[in-house]
């Protein structure tokens, strides 16, 4: 049945229709009368107030890579809004579903200049998969179905709806709308074409060298387990993006670890002389590519997309399959042939046992060091029985490389976009969506501090988060590019940090500052037996740098390298 309902009431109504029960954002004056109506009808939905909305934004992208679910965020408008896209644009680049509600100045004021207007529509536009303005309440309900479903249907992203404050206080007769009817957007969700399945299952029957390399799109579409039976049946080695992740076991015997720019070696060996390589769910974006002229020159691509813009995008591509990658490999299997490879297999294993002796774990080094924390943080939380949080930069690399993850989005990070100050509102979000799993923010001590606010946040959620701040005094990354290309000239690189657990404990969150090596197990422990949040400032050698390296533009033959240790010659 129909009844009268505000346009802010409208908004609410839509969220519970579509299953939304938390809210992150700030009120203000042009969003004030839909945060009214909550307070007023007492909708089932918790509004968490952040302390800026680019935290917002975030934390409905950590909540959203966490659970699946669409995240949401809901700010005012003008540097409300504006403040979003830093965060909408992370989501963009890293195929995240949020829908971001803007309120906007009254219809009457459009275009005129009043006070906080901004053309958020136009400006959020390159960085959402779709955008609306609301001028008329009789869009509203039907604006806000489509929101959701273009936000988590087809490849999932952001979408902003921007309402003006006069339809929040409109009211009209209203019920949900059960159907969607948009001829101009028709997502993929069939199986893929027989006959490009069949060819690319043909390509991976005959190779003597396969590689599969999957990416996020395998954990989208929940294809883990499909993934795994097709590499074991074929004993094809599989390698990952830093998105993908998580989304096979990292201790798994064929697993061949990420690759690409700070990828491991045997990685990108192995991507390099693979005769077959099956891409799927993976963009193939240079980060994991190198230069796009000298990626994998052996191979015969099978690219399994999803998104139809990605197929020789970046690369030429032998056998494009445009689908889901659980329908594609669903349809493979069957045809898949078992097979052995035990050549292949040798020669990454003997890629690895050269990897292993460049590793700096495997040298004598007396400062403390991050590659360290990382390991121990992982033996710590029961080999990565956790969700991981990082922000961008070197400590990011360090713990993809020193933290095997064996469980689907255990690993939350911003890829696409590298969007300094993600890690503590992304973690935050991730814990409200799952508030009984151990949550770690990995974060360098430059990214903290963009968005470091937000303690406040986890303090007013009471929630029990665990912060390692990786602090070596610099924007390391940029520190190290400037040591390798720039001649050490470390030209706006060096930090002044603030004290890190002083920060803390004026949160009320306790924490504890580590300088030696001998103390890294013991603090995680303390972290993880304090019954709610805790900090570490993890004090590191300064100039210790990310191995292997690819130059930008680089070929991934031509990696940087750790040195192998010294030894000493007998007489």
């Amino acid at each position: 049945m129909s009844e009268k309902k505000t346009g802010g009431q409208i908004i609410w109504e839509s969220l519970m229709h579509e299953g939304v029960d938390v809210v992150f954002g700030i009120t203000g004056g042009a969003i004030l009368p839909t945060y009214d109506d909550l307070s007023k009808y007492n909708y089932p939905i918790h509004a968490i107030v952040t302390t800026h909305e680019q935290g917002a934004a975030h934390m409905a992208d950590g909540y959203a890579r966490a659970t699946g679910k669409v995240g949401v965020a809901m700010v005012t408008s003008g540097p409300g809004a504006t403040n979003l896209i830093t965060g909408l644009a992370t989501a963009h680049m890293d195929s995240t579903p949020m829908v971001a509600i803007t309120g906007q100045v009254p219809t009457s004021l459009l275009g005129r200049d009043g006070f906080q207007e901004s053309d958020v529509f136009g400006i959020s536009m390159p960085v959402t998969k779709h955008n609306y303005l609301i001028t008329d309440i009789r869009d509203l309900p039907m604006a806000l179905k489509e929101a959701f479903y273009i936000a988590r249907t087809g490849r999932p992203g952001p979408v902003l709806v921007d309402i003006c404050k006069d339809v929040q206080q409109a009211s009209i007769e209203w019920e949900y709308p059960t159907d969607v009817n948009m001829p101009g957007y028709r997502p993929n969700l069939n199986a893929p074409d027989a006959a490009s399945v069949a060819r690319a299952v043909r390509l991976l029957n005959e190779a003597d060298k396969p590689l599969i390399v999957a990416g996020q799109g395998v954990s989208i579409a929940k294809a883990e387990a499909e993934l795994r039976q097709l590499a074991e049946l074929a004993n094809i080695p599989v390698a990952t993006s830093l998105l993908g992740i998580g989304c096979f076991p990292a201790t798994h015997p064929l697993a061949v670890s990420w690759g690409g720019m700070h990828g491991a070696a045997h990685t990108n060996y192995a991507m390099q002389e693979c005769d077959v390589m099956l891409a799927i769910g993976a963009r193939l974006d240079d980060r994991l590519t190198g230069a796009f002229a000298t990626f994998a020159p052996k191979a015969k691509i099978i690219h399994v997309d999803l998104d139809p813009s990605e197929m020789g995008k970046n690369l030429t591509i032998d056998t494009p399959v445009v689908g889901d990658a659980l329908l594609t490999l669903r349809e493979m299997l069957p045809q898949i042939q078992a097979n052995e490879h035990p050549t292949w297999l040798a020669q990454i294993e003997e890629w690895k046992a050269e990897s292993s002796e460049r590793d700096i774990l495997s040298q004598e080094i007396d400062d403390l060091i991050a590659p360290q924390i990382m390991r121990e943080l992982w033996l710590a939380t029961n080999e990565g029985d956790c969700t991981v949080v990082t922000d961008v930069g070197q400590h990011q690399m360090w713990e993809a490389q020193y933290f095997p993850h064996t469980k689907r989005r255990s690993l939350l990070t911003s890829g696409g976009l590298g969007t300094m100050g993600y890690a503590l509102p992304a973690a935050i979000g991730a814990q409200i969506g799952h508030p009984e799993e151990e949550v770690w923010v990995i974060a360098g001590d430059g990214g903290f501090q963009m968005t470091m606010p937000e303690l406040s946040t986890v303090m007013q959620e009471r929630l029990p988060i665990k912060m390692a701040i990786i602090n070596n005094g610099y924007l390391g990354m940029v520190r190290q590019w400037q040591d390798i290309f720039y001649n050490k000239r470390y030209s706006g690189t060096p930090l002044f940090n603030p004290d890190f657990v002083k920060i803390a404990e004026a949160y009320g969150i306790s924490g504890r500052a580590v300088t030696e090596k001998e103390d890294v197990y013991e603090a995680i422990k303390e972290a993880q037996a304090t019954n709610g949040p805790f900090l570490i400032d993890f004090q590191v050698d300064e100039l210790t740098n990310v191995f292997p390296m690819v130059a930008a533009g680089g070929s991934n033959v031509d990696m940087i390298r750790r040195p192998r240790p010294a030894t000493e010659v007998e007489d």
